[in-house]
């Protein structure tokens, strides 16, 4: 599992292609890529959105779910306990962290329509105050789950059969 995350965030953090790098660097440099119209570039940031959507989607209906049944990493609500006893201070803040990114999400995603639509014109600096709002977020967000979602961590809840099984 340490190796979707990981890919994900490494992909992200890269400074190759990648759609969330590519709209940053693009933001940041104020300078929208030579080799995409402005309606490609708008799209490129839709489907960043679509896709980091349905990832999370995934993420919260089927494998968090699942992990919850034995890791306080995963488990919703103030009353999540480590073992041991105690309280657990990550509980749920994975999830806690995704409705954050889909906050600035959805004002990313409001911005990129109406400009696609035409009611406002795209100003690469507005844009990059719009990501800059969740993007320390996702950034954490990525790097606690592949922490999470690593070998050293997951050996301290599951079996390796039960990790098969997981991944079945």
């Amino acid at each position: 599992m340490e190796n979707l995350s990981g890919a994900r965030r490494r992909s992200c953090a890269d400074p190759g292609p990648t759609t969330g790098t590519l709209l940053y660097q693009a933001c940041a440099n104020n300078k929208r890529p030579g080799n995409l119209s402005l309606r490609q570039f708008i799209d490129e940031g839709l489907y960043f959105i679509r896709a980091l959507t349905a990832h999370h989607d995934i993420e919260e209906s089927y494998f968090f779910p699942l992990l919850a049944a034995k890791m306080p990493e995963f488990q919703s609500g103030a009353g999540a306990r480590r073992e041991g006893g105690g309280q657990n201070r990550q509980a749920a803040e994975l999830l806690q962290q995704h409705k954050l990114i889909h906050a600035g999400m959805d004002v990313f995603e409001d911005y990129l329509r109406r400009c696609r639509n035409r009611e406002t014109e795209l100003e690469l600096g507005v844009l990059k105050e719009k990501m800059d709002t969740w993007g320390d977020v996702l950034w954490k967000h990525l790097d606690q789950e592949v922490k999470t979602l690593g070998a050293e961590n997951m050996r301290q809840y599951w079996t390796l059969e039960e990790m098969r099984r997981l991944h079945a």
